[in-house]
């Protein structure tokens, strides 16, 4: 069984499309992203209207979530500049996403969340405390956490009690934040041999793929975003 795990979107759409051409040629047979569709560009209506259409599972992230207090935002904000693409329909697909969701492959329990299992905007760093990670996942009874919100992609083995704890954070699709331009995401690899004493029982491949990138800085220089968040794109910050 091979799942994609992808998030942090961000309405880039040329990222989204890539990922898709991406993801055709690496055998998937379930996809889930771990939120953020919107935010930082102009294409969260064709983002959405994909979801939507597909029926991709998706958990809610902050910015999407971030659409509910858009009366405590000022004028020009990144929030409500991204509510002026949307419709009501988008809105309410958005703010209908859940917090987590959780799944059971191979007798592999899997909890997907967009921040933490804490709160959707944590960040929870490769190096969060041990003992903090190890409750958030035993607390919730899972053996793998999949995490987004840092668009840094890593894989972490905790060891408790005899098994073996697997947290991931598979970077971003649309606004890389780790050195490299390129979007990323993760595949799980796991098969009937599962067993949670075994720390090698499952495999995580982060892949990384090329877009135009320039197409998605220069739909940001054109709006009423701010410029920065252009040259982040090349940054990858």
């Amino acid at each position: 069984m091979r799942i994609a795990i992808f998030s942090d979107i961000h309405a880039n759409l040329p990222a989204f499309e890539a990922f898709q051409k991406h993801i055709a040629t690496q055998n998937v047979d379930k996809m889930y992203c771990l939120g953020d569709l919107v935010g930082y560009n102009i294409w969260p209506k064709e983002i959405i209207n994909f979801f939507i259409q597909n029926d991709i599972p998706c958990v809610l992230g902050n910015h999407d979530e971030a659409q509910r207090f858009l009366d405590r935002e000022g004028e020009h904000s990144n929030r409500s500049i991204t509510k002026s693409y949307l419709s009501k329909k988008h809105l309410d697909y958005l703010l209908a996403l859940p917090r987590k969701i959780e799944f059971t492959e191979q007798n592999a329990r899997c909890l997907l969340v967009h921040g933490s299992t804490k709160a959707i905007n944590d960040y929870l760093v490769e190096d969060y405390p041990e003992k903090e990670v190890i409750s958030m996942i035993t607390e919730n009874d899972a053996d793998i956490l999949f995490c987004g919100h840092t668009h840094k992609p890593y894989h972490r083995i905790i060891t408790d009690n005899g098994n073996y704890l697997h947290v991931v954070n598979v970077g971003s699709i649309g606004k890389p934040k780790d050195g490299n331009s390129q979007g990323c995401y993760a595949i799980l690899t796991i098969d009937n041999t599962y067993r949670s004493d075994k720390s090698d029982s499952l495999q995580i491949e982060f892949k990384r793929f090329d877009y135009d990138i320039k197409k998605a800085a220069d739909a940001i220089l054109k709006s009423e975003f701010e410029d920065r968040f252009a040259d982040l794109l090349f940054q990858a910050k």
